[in-house]
């Protein structure tokens, strides 16, 4: 009797893969029948958004239904990016992954609420933005002289993040420590009212990606000291990097295109195929160049083990700065 069950559970087992096998093609092949929700896990009108939505318009385009770019920000990207590791792993929600909470927020938290690489299916790079250092006009106009000023007036000079344990606050505290600066951290909920408190003066200084303030250093009413990228931006290329002062200095972030875990393979497989296409296409190079941006593609395998790479460096880069797990 236990016999015949145990050949039962194991028959309609093999039947339910053979379905599955069939069922799974098909899905790819109607997929998408409805739109796809991309959650950012950022507030809009910030740096995400100025990346995401051209790559969102094309990609739409190229899977023929629409994409929408939907914002549920909060507690340092960690609550958008949970509600994509809980949602159905159909294909229809995605997430803007970003290094943040994917590689920063294992070490700045005691209880995560995801695993970064467990509760996902991690498709691609989209883009990796560029980070500059900015003041106010307030302040020295030079890498240098900014160091020399903050050094000479410790506690004095303000700046702000986007976040307690955000990859720019992790940066700026890195930068204070090898430049011997003493500064005063304000952490915001965003980059937008980051950027209004860097405007009226009540902060003097912050790391940033340059396309959330692009139109404001055009403008003349932000100053870019320094870019925070191995290289010189080819859309600022008069603007220094701080490796120039600090070798081997640098933020690295990036944005990304992930899943639930248990998406179908076949969808996966056709949402980097569709996303490689939109990365390669000409208007969309035209437009992440202007934002300071490199543009992604990784293969899911390398785009998982820089996760696994990034995730070791961001830990040292907390145990510098001293941040308390929460």
């Amino acid at each position: 009797m236990k016999f015949r069950k145990a050949i039962h559970t194991v028959v309609t087992s093999l039947i339910m893969l053979a379905a599955w096998g069939s069922v799974a093609p098909a899905a790819a092949q109607t997929y998408p029948n409805k739109p796809i929700k991309l959650i950012s896990p950022w507030p809009p009108a910030g740096p995400a958004d100025a990346i995401a939505r051209p790559i969102v318009e094309k990609l739409q385009q190229a899977l023929g239904q629409p994409v929408v770019l939907e914002s549920k920000s909060g507690a340092n990207g960690v609550i958008g990016t949970t509600f994509v590791a809980n949602s159905q792993p159909d294909g229809y929600t995605l997430l803007l992954s970003h290094a943040g909470p994917t590689e920063i927020s294992p070490s700045t938290l005691k209880e995560m609420p995801y695993d970064p690489l467990k509760s996902f299916e991690h498709i691609t790079v989209l883009a990796a933005p560029a980070v500059v250092l900015i003041v106010h006009p307030s302040m020295p106009r030079t890498l240098a002289g900014y160091i020399d000023y903050a050094r000479k007036n410790p506690g004095k000079v303000a700046y702000g993040s986007v976040g307690e344990g955000s990859t720019v606050h992790l940066g700026m505290e890195l930068f204070n420590s090898l430049a011997d600066i003493k500064a005063l951290h304000v952490p915001y909920k965003g980059a937008a009212p980051l950027v209004t408190d860097l405007l009226s003066g009540r902060l003097q200084a912050a790391f940033l990606g340059y396309a959330a303030v692009a139109a404001h250093i055009k403008a003349g009413t932000i100053i870019p000291l320094a870019a925070a990228t191995t290289e010189r931006l080819t859309v600022e290329p008069d603007l220094p990097i701080v490796a120039s002062m600090f070798p081997g200095f640098s933020i690295a972030s990036w944005y990304g295109l992930s899943a639930p875990a248990g998406t179908p393979k076949p969808i996966l497989d056709k949402l980097y195929a569709e996303t490689q296409k939109v990365l390669k296409d000409p208007a969309i190079l035209a437009t992440l160049s202007q934002t300071g941006s490199v543009v992604g593609g990784e293969p899911p395998a390398l785009f998982v083990e820089k996760i696994k790479a990034n995730t070791v460096m961001w830990k040292r880069a907390v145990d510098v700065a001293h941040v308390p797990k929460q």
